[in-house]
């Protein structure tokens, strides 16, 4: 069964940065296209990133274009998301997903697997 645990999330100021790391345990890592999504408080889930499984292909929601940065080193089955420039308007619940193909989606149904998800909030 395919565990992803988050990791990162925090307290921040607008302008700070802050990485998150989703480890994959109970498969091989390589295997799966990883997302990441957000939801804000009174929102509905949204796409932010996404990764192939071989980490050559990657997409970002315009919102973060510019300022976040996702990776993926499947040596330590770990996927990140470098958050740079944050503003208060990405204070959220952030979820990382696991999907059994190489290829990602930016929709969350295709989506197999995902963590608990890591809290992040940006103050002004």
């Amino acid at each position: 069964q395919v565990q992803l645990v988050e990791a990162g999330g925090g307290l921040a100021q607008a302008g700070d940065s802050l990485r998150l790391s989703c480890v994959i345990s109970g498969g091989t890592s390589s295997t799966y296209a990883m997302g990441w999504f957000r939801r804000a408080p009174g929102k509905e889930r949204e796409y932010v990133a996404a990764i192939s499984g071989s980490g050559n292909t990657l997409d970002y929601a315009d919102s973060v274009k510019g300022r976040f940065t996702i990776s993926r080193d499947n040596a330590k089955n770990t996927v990140y998301l470098r958050m740079n420039s944050l503003k208060p308007e990405d204070t959220a619940v952030y979820y990382c997903a696991a999907r059994r193909a190489p290829n990602y989606s930016i929709y969350s149904s295709p989506y197999n697997y995902w963590g608990q998800g890591t809290q992040v909030t940006v103050s002004s």
